[in-house]
């Protein structure tokens, strides 16, 4: 089954065959010039035919014939597929523009608590973490460069460092958000952001099937340590894309984000002469 830009390609493919293939008989069959030829062809297979050109050679109605048949659907085809997809992107961006919204709304309201939390369950800020001091300099290649850093960066995640019955005490308040996030049809196919939150729903389950969160032996808390590594590798990314989407669309909003940076010691929210 071809996809719809598939399809498209393969009409477009027809029409210009049918347009050059058919300029190069008119030429043959009628003296006509390349331009004058195109011409014809495109007036006669859009329908409006105004008759300054006309076939005057047996060969070249003929072709005319072949070229109606043959030309009238493919060009329909290829203008009603063109539209089709120039409307299917926009409403594309604007689904894109609604979801990276709600993407906004979850680091306000979990996000960046996650972050602050997971910090705390690094023995040291290592090379990469300590590497997320974004502003206004930072350009695309940065922003790969520092993604490409976080996937291939080993946290080794202490769950021991952090207050587990905290943050499972913070997950459980944020469930219900979490869950509703999950069943936003708009994210839905939002992997990389739905995966996140699968991970998070994930952690404060693990969390909750503990009967003592204060006495984990040390193969359990490696366990969550693993658990809580993957959140805050999946927030980092995340975040990371929503710092560079602000930037390129909200340079205020990307402002306050620069200035609440939690990687970023020496941010401010207050803006300084």
């Amino acid at each position: 089954m071809y996809s719809g830009d598939t399809r498209f390609r393969l009409y477009l493919l027809v029409f210009l065959s049918v347009l050059l293939l058919g300029s190069i008989g008119l030429a043959i069959f009628e003296g006509l010039s390349l331009f004058d030829a195109i011409y014809f062809i495109i007036v006669t297979i859009a329908t409006v035919g105004y008759g300054d050109i006309v076939p005057v050679t047996d060969e070249g109605r003929l072709l005319v014939l072949i070229l109606i048949i043959a030309g009238v659907g493919t060009f329909v085809t290829v203008v009603a597929y063109a539209i089709d997809m120039t409307l299917s992107r926009s409403d594309l961006r604007a689904r894109e523009k609604k979801v990276k919204m709600i993407i906004g709304v979850f680091f306000s309201e979990v996000g960046f608590s996650m972050i602050e939390i997971c910090k705390a369950g690094i023995p040291e800020i290592r090379t990469g973490i300590d590497d997320l001091r974004v502003n206004e300099q930072w350009d695309a290649k940065r922003f790969a460069k520092a993604k490409k850093n976080i996937s291939l960066l080993n946290l080794r995640m202490d769950i021991c460092l952090v207050d587990p019955v905290a943050l499972l005490h913070f997950l459980k308040e944020k469930r219900i958000f979490l869950i509703m996030l999950l069943q936003h049809p708009m994210l839905f196919e939002h992997d990389p952001f739905s995966d996140m939150i699968l991970a998070i729903c994930h952690l404060e389950e693990e969390l909750s099937a503990r009967r003592d969160l204060n006495r984990l032996s040390p193969s359990d808390c490696a366990h969550l340590s693993r658990d809580c590594d993957r959140v805050f590798h999946l927030l980092l990314l995340r975040w990371l894309e929503h710092m560079e989407y602000l930037k390129r669309y909200y340079p205020f909003l990307f402002s306050l984000a620069v200035r609440t940076n939690p990687f970023d010691p020496e941010a401010d929210p207050e803006v300084k002469d």
